[in-house]
């Protein structure tokens, strides 16, 4: 914007507001006044609503400290920060504010700047603001906001105020009478050279006074904001930018549309995954009983099963039998399961008398008696053949056949 609205709060809502429009471009004064009281900002609400707006703070309600923090990051930097400054803040911790600004040119290692406000002070300049509907994203101190102090100090009345800045990261606003206590002090410990922008009030005669062209406040001050000034709006203050009413509403519209998206694909995903996981487990049973019924098999992939299926079968010769066959191995399959130590050896289907032969071996007799009874439990008819006990093993044979009324 080529106009900028500058407004200088006070401390309290009796105090004096002074306000001007500058223009940027012509580098001159539009329109300035002064308002009695904090109740009366909303008398600058129609000239904030085309303006860029600048809130200026005295300085007398911020506490500049720098310090050397010995920690490499700038979170663990402004972590300590505040403990550390513990012990020179009348008040705890949890009841001020931590701004963070740098200095380009220290004087000495300091690594941490921090303008310290009371946390209640700045939620009081936000109220002023909110109640009179004026929006800014710049509030700064107003001393930060005078001329870059090189070898002189930097000094301006404002009101019946001094507002002095002693270097890049220090300055004060001083009443009246304490403008005389700080001349003594300053007399006698230095050489103080002041660049003064208006009349100041009179001052020890150690300390020499530069008279500057005199300049409004609120105009030195605009001549010397950037973007890149520093700004108390950080952290929990700082302002959140506004999206127009179209662009919310889109905003909605596409968030809903992407929550729909996403649940719509997270509903599919669930779904393939239970399909593959059932699919998984199906094959793997199909594996396990083809692995069952033809133990001396080394490798079994799914893909060929088929395949393998058939050829086993027209390797006992029931090529045109398949159906009979797996109605028999079905029934069979069952006695296996429970009497896991006898393993079938060999198996053959006569296809014409519809019958199972099968050789095997167990540790003991009994676990073939066990088996036969399993299997007449399952309405067929079993023939045991001869039985040999070698090395602690037991073979034998079994004829089984469908009952009679189950062909």
């Amino acid at each position: 914007m080529a106009e900028n609205l500058l407004i200088r709060l006070g401390s309290n809502d009796d105090d004096t507001i002074y306000w001007m429009v500058w223009s940027s471009h012509e580098h001159e004064i539009i329109a300035s006044g002064e308002l009695s009281s904090a109740s009366q900002l909303s008398q600058l609400t129609e000239k904030a609503q085309s303006r860029n707006v600048i809130v200026l703070v005295p300085s007398c309600d911020v506490a500049f400290k720098s310090l050397h923090v010995p920690a490499k990051s700038q979170k663990a930097i402004r972590q300590a920060a505040p403990y550390m400054l513990e012990d020179e803040l009348a008040q705890d911790v949890e009841q001020l504010f931590f701004a963070y600004g740098e200095n380009k040119k220290p004087a000495s290692n300091e690594n941490c700047f921090i303008a310290v406000v009371e946390k209640q002070q700045m939620l009081l300049w936000q109220h002023w603001l909110n109640e009179a509907n004026i929006t800014t994203k710049q509030l700064i101190p107003d001393v930060l906001a005078l001329p870059e102090a090189q070898e002189n100090w930097q000094a301006i009345m404002i009101g019946n105020q001094v507002l002095l800045k002693q270097n890049h990261w220090q300055g004060m606003l001083l009443d009246m009478h304490l403008w005389q206590m700080a001349n003594q002090e300053w007399s006698n410990n230095e050489n103080v050279t002041i660049d003064a922008y208006s009349t100041l009030p009179e001052s020890d005669k150690n300390i020499v006074i530069n008279s500057q062209p005199e300049e409004l406040p609120l105009a030195l001050f605009a001549q010397n904001i950037t973007s890149h000034s520093f700004n108390l709006l950080q952290g929990d203050f700082q302002i959140k930018t506004e999206r127009s009413p179209l662009v919310k509403t889109w905003v909605w519209a596409a968030g809903f549309a992407l929550f729909a998206l996403l649940i719509n694909i997270t509903l599919k995903s669930v779904t393939l995954w239970q399909i593959n996981s059932q699919q998984a487990v199906l094959e793997q049973q199909i594996i396990d009983n083809y692995k069952l019924a033809f133990p001396e098999t080394k490798r079994v992939r799914i893909s060929t099963i088929r395949s393998q299926l058939k050829r086993k079968m027209a390797e006992i010769g029931s090529s045109s039998t398949d159906e009979s066959f797996l109605v028999m191995l079905t029934k069979v399959q069952p006695a296996f399961s429970q009497i896991p130590l006898l393993k079938p050896e060999s198996l053959k289907f006569d296809s014409k008398r519809n019958e199972l032969r099968l050789q095997a071996t167990a540790n003991d007799y009994q676990q073939f008696e066990k088996f036969k009874t399993i299997l007449e439990s399952q309405k067929l008819s079993v023939s045991q053949g001869a039985q040999n006990n070698q090395d602690n093993k037991v073979s034998g044979s079994f004829s089984i056949t469908a009952a009679k009324g189950e062909q």
